[in-house]
């Protein structure tokens, strides 16, 4: 018997659904409603006294359930409302003055991550120097470092990439990166939940990343750790009032406090929060060394399976490189995962990639075979 099948119960989609869309979006926790319907009693009985007695705090304290799950400390980690604001947080907090004028990504990075730095590098002075794949799946660790110079400013990369899963060697780049004087932020949208993460191992300066995929905490949850001499240092210029000294002063001009807040913004997304607590702590009951010993047996079944019918995989072959999705690029993919959904198999399609099948730590082994199955029917239909 698989032991982490007995958190199966506890995800109630799980009843009536073969999924395996994790890397999109976790299942939701029965608990996660409750949090909710906890939520609108608070509000509905307490109004506005919820601010001071704990809606202000939730971005420490739900940041804090997070934190063992990346290697953080309780107090290291808060909550922000998506992916996208912490990078163009970090990105704002730094110049790129000659000769450190250069931020280092990927041709492999989220699109979304992409966007934010390149729209508003210009604006700060900096150029983007992004690292180029030679085969669409992973990135030699080698062609990254030869990209890090005396110029760099700061290292933008995914420790997996969306589409291929595929994991880098995240402390060999922080290292060159360090030794050439160049910062780390580190994206671990795909990897917190999945992959071991340690943010004092690998030493970098930023994670950030978000409970909406193998946290299973829904979406309105990302968050931001930085390494606590920034948050005494570094002043991001995107910023709001949970990051001010004195909030409640309501002062006229900025001045940050110290700690993981000042990585804050605006209004926290309070509702988000409530939901965002339990998946991680599932996680945490589960463990992580054990959803990754899972994971590396079923996305092996999957390429098996795979190989085995002639399919291009679009992932890494090497186990320690792959994380939690397994692509294959079957004739016709998308249509053939409109036949999954269609009997409540849910997968997702990616264009330039193809049919993404991502396992959790509740799905079991026959799940995984029943998909394939119906994959074969799909294309013996459509053929």
């Amino acid at each position: 018997m698989d032991p982490l099948l007995a958190f199966r119960p506890l995800f109630p989609i799980l009843e009536r659904t073969t999924y395996l869309a994790s890397h999109s979006l976790g299942a939701m926790p029965a608990a996660a409603g409750d949090r909710m319907a906890e939520y609108a009693r608070d509000w509905g009985t307490r109004g506005v006294q919820m601010w001071e007695e704990r809606w202000w705090d939730m971005p420490e304290t739900v940041g804090s359930e997070v934190a063992p799950l990346i290697g953080a400390a309780a107090g290291e980690v808060v909550m922000v409302p998506n992916l996208t604001f912490a990078h163009a947080t970090i990105l704002s907090s730094l110049d790129y003055r000659p000769p450190r004028d250069t931020i280092v990504m990927t041709a492999l990075d989220f699109p979304s991550v992409r966007y934010v730095y390149e729209g508003l590098a210009g604006r700060l002075g900096a150029r983007i120097v992004v690292v180029e794949s030679s085969d669409g799946i992973g990135i030699d660790e080698d062609a990254i470092c030869a990209a890090i110079d005396e110029r760099t400013r700061l290292v933008a990369v995914s420790e997996v990439f969306f589409r291929s899963a595929y994991a880098l060697d995240v402390p060999r780049i922080v290292r060159h990166a360090h030794a050439m004087g160049a910062l780390v932020a580190l994206d671990s949208y795909h990897s917190a939940g999945i992959l071991p993460v340690d943010v004092k191992a690998t030493g970098v300066d930023w994670l950030a990343g978000g409970v909406l995929k193998w946290l299973c905490g829904g979406p309105g949850g990302a968050f931001i750790y930085a390494a606590p001499h920034l948050s005494d240092d570094i002043r991001p210029a995107l910023t709001g009032w949970q990051a001010h000294a004195r909030p409640f002063g309501f002062e006229e001009r900025m001045e940050h406090t110290g700690g993981a807040w000042r990585w804050l913004g605006g209004t926290p997304s309070i509702p988000a929060l409530y939901a965002a607590v339990e998946g991680p702590r599932l996680v945490r009951q589960a463990g992580i060394a054990a959803i990754r010993d899972k994971s590396r047996r079923q996305t092996a079944r999957i390429v098996e399976l795979a190989d085995a019918r002639g399919w291009n995989v679009h992932a890494p072959r090497e186990p320690n490189r792959r994380a939690g999705t397994v692509t294959l690029d079957v004739p016709d993919g998308e249509a053939v995962c409109r036949a999954l959904l269609e009997r409540d198999i849910v997968t997702d399609y990616r264009p330039g990639a193809g049919l993404r099948i991502a396992p959790h730590f509740y799905n079991s082994d026959d799940e995984i075979d029943a998909a394939i199955a119906a994959m074969d029917e799909a294309l013996a239909a459509g053929r």
